[in-house]
C-alpha cells in the first residue's frame, strides 16, 4: 500500500491547490477558501485528529516518549500537506472510506519524517474515534471560525456604513410606498433604519447561534462505549477532572453536545444557517428595495457605477442595477439551500449515510450570503440620494396622501357618516381633478353642505395647516431612524470591544 499512496502524493503534488467553495464559481468569496476551500476541508479534519493526539499525550497513555513527536512544526508541517483532493485519491483508489483515507495520507506524511517512535504515534491516531467524531466536529469549527474570522466582521462593516446612510438622510423626506403605491410620508433613513434594524436583530441571534455550536466525541452510537470500556474516560476524570469528550473538544475551543449518536444533534447548525438565510434575504430587501428605487420613472436611488462599467451590451445609455439584482437573486438560492438543512434533520436510529453528501453543500448558505455581504459592503457607503427626484416623485399625490389623517381626524370631529367613505369616494375625485389638498377639498365642501360646517370647526387649526403641509408630516421617522442608528452604534462599539480583548 505504501508504493501506491507514494504515487497517488507524488501525483496530486503536481496538480495545483484545489480550493473551490460549494456553489458557481462566479459566486465564491476568497475570504472563505480558508474555511470551506476543498482541500482546506480535510485540514480541519487532520486538526481534530491531532487534538486527539495530544489529549492522549497528556493522560500519559501514548507509548514512552512518543508525545514528543507533538510539536507545533509537525502539526504545521502535515496540516500543510494534507488535502482533501489527496484523501479523495486515495478513498477512490484504496480505501474506499474518506476518513481512512485521511489517516492513511497523515500517517505517510509521519513516517516520511523518519523520525523515531513516528510510526509508534502513526498507530495512536483515530484512537478511540469514529468518522463523525472527527468531521461532525471539524466542521464546526470551520463554521466558527469562518463566522468570527469573515462573516461577523463583514457584517459590522455593513451595520456601519448603514448606520452611517440612516444618520445622514433621517430627515430627507421621502414618499412611503405600500403596494407600490403612494403611501404616507417617511424619510429615507427611516426606510433603511428598518433594514438595518432588521440586520442588527438578525446579528444579534447569529451571535446566539454561534455560542450553541458544539462538538461531539461519543463514539459509533454517542454511548461513549470504548472510552468508558477501555479507561480513557475513567483516567481522564482521574487525571484531569473532565471527560475524554470534554479535554479533546476544549483543544479546539468548542463544548460537547448534551447527547448525540454517532452525529451531532442537527438542530444547532440547522439554527445558525437558518440566520444566514434570514440575513441573506434581509440583504435581498435592500437589494429590491433600491433597484426599484432606481427605476428610470422614480430615480430616487443610485448605485454607484465604476468608471468603465457598462450597463448594458446593447443601450450604453443604460446603467442597469446589477450589483442590488445579483443580490436579490441568490437570496433564491440560498432560501433553497436551507431545505437541504431540513432535509437531513432525521436519520435511521444512531445515523445513516444518506446525508453525509448533502451536508457537505451547507456551507454553500455562508458563502452566497458571504457574496451578497460583500457585494453590499462595496455599494452601500457609496449610495447616492437624488434629493429633487424625491420631491418630484414627492409632489405627484402630495394632495392626497394625507388621506388617514384626514378620515380619522374627521371621526374624532364628530362626522356621524362613514368618514371614511367620504374620503375615498367624495374629497378624493374632487381633490384629483382640482389638485387642492383634501382637507382644503373638505372646508370648500363645508361650505356647500351647512351639516359639515360643525364638523370642520371641531378640527383643531393647527391640524388643518399640518395636512396642508405632507413633507412635515413625518410622525416619528425621523426619530425611529436614530433610534436604530444608536442601536447600531451599541452594538458596534460591543463588538469592537470585543474583537480589541
Amino acid at each position: 500500500m505504501s508504493s501506491q499512496v507514494k504515487e497517488i502524493v507524488k501525483k496530486i503534488k503536481r496538480m495545483p491547490e484545489r480550493l473551490e467553495l460549494p456553489g458557481n464559481p462566479r459566486y465564491q468569496p476568497a475570504s472563505l477558501k480558508p474555511f470551506f476551500g476543498h482541500d482546506n476541508i480535510a485540514r480541519f479534519y487532520f486538526e481534530v485528529e491531532w487534538a486527539l493526539l495530544k489529549v492522549s499525550a497528556k493522560l500519559d497513555m501514548l507509548p514512552p516518549g512518543v508525545a514528543t513527536l507533538l510539536t507545533d512544526e509537525m502539526y504545521q508541517m502535515i496540516r500543510s500537506k494534507v488535502a482533501t483532493t489527496l484523501e479523495d485519491a486515495i478513498e477512490k483508489n484504496i480505501t474506499k472510506h474518506d476518513i481512512r483515507a485521511l489517516l492513511t495520507a497523515i500517517r505517510y506524511f509521519l513516517i516520511a519524517t523518519r523520525r523515531q517512535l513516528v510510526k509508534v504515534l502513526a498507530r495512536w491516531l483515530h484512537v478511540p474515534a469514529t468518522s463523525y467524531d472527527i468531521i461532525d466536529t471539524a466542521r464546526i469549527v470551520a463554521y466558527k471560525r469562518a463566522f468570527w474570522e469573515v462573516s461577523f466582521p463583514a457584517l459590522l462593516g455593513l451595520i456601519k456604513s448603514l448606520k452611517e446612510r440612516v444618520a445622514q438622510f433621517s430627515d430627507t423626506v421621502q414618499i412611503g410606498r405600500t403596494h407600490g403605491q403612494h403611501a404616507e410620508p417617511i424619510t429615507v433613513g427611516f426606510w433603511l433604519a428598518t433594514i438595518l434594524g432588521r440586520i442588527i436583530d438578525i446579528a444579534e441571534h447569529l451571535v446566539d447561534r454561534e455560542a450553541e455550536l458544539v462538538g461531539k466525541f461519543s463514539g459509533p452510537v454517542g454511548a461513549y462505549n470504548c472510552q468508558v470500556a477501555l479507561g480513557f474516560e475513567k483516567k481522564s476524570q482521574e487525571m484531569l477532572g473532565k471527560s475524554f469528550e470534554e479535554l479533546v473538544l476544549a483543544e479546539l475551543k468548542l463544548s460537547p453536545a448534551p447527547i448525540s449518536t454517532q452525529i451531532l444533534p442537527p438542530e444547532p447548525l440547522a439554527r445558525f444557517l437558518l440566520e444566514f438565510t434570514l440575513l441573506s434575504g434581509a440583504l435581498g430587501q435592500i437589494s429590491r428595495d433600491c433597484r426599484n428605487l432606481q427605476r428610470t420613472e422614480l430615480a430616487e436611488v443610485v448605485e454607484p457605477f465604476e468608471g468603465s462599467q457598462d450597463g448594458s451590451s446593447a443601450m450604453p445609455h443604460k446603467r442597469n442595477p446589477i450589483s442590488w439584482e445579483g443580490i436579490e437573486g441568490i437570496y433564491t438560492i440560498v432560501k433553497s439551500e436551507f431545505h437541504k438543512v431540513l432535509d437531513v434533520v432525521i436519520s435511521d436510529h444512531q445515523r445513516d449515510a444518506t446525508g453525509m453528501c448533502v451536508m457537505r453543500e451547507f456551507p454553500g448558505i455562508i458563502v452566497l450570503t458571504q457574496h451578497q455581504l460583500e457585494t453590499a459592503n462595496r455599494i452601500v457607503p457609496r449610495i447616492s440620494v437624488d434629493t429633487e427626484a424625491l420631491k418630484h416623485n414627492f409632489a405627484i399625490q402630495r394632495h392626497l396622501v394625507l388621506s388617514e389623517a384626514v378620515y380619522v381626524a374627521l371621526v374624532m370631529a364628530g362626522y356621524q357618516g362613514d368618514a371614511h367613505s367620504l374620503v375615498n369616494h367624495t374629497l378624493m375625485p374632487r381633490s384629483q381633478v382640482s389638485g387642492r389638498h383634501l382637507i382644503t377639498e373638505l372646508s370648500l365642501l363645508a361650505d356647500e353642505k351647512p351639516r359639515l360646517k360643525p364638523v370642520v370647526a371641531n378640527i383643531p387649526s393647527e391640524l388643518i395647516d399640518l395636512l396642508q403641509e405632507p413633507e412635515k408630516f413625518i410622525g416619528y421617522a425621523k426619530e425611529k431612524a436614530f433610534k436604530i442608528a444608536r442601536r447600531a452604534d451599541a452594538f458596534l462599539a460591543k463588538y469592537n470591544q470585543r474583537k480589541e480583548v
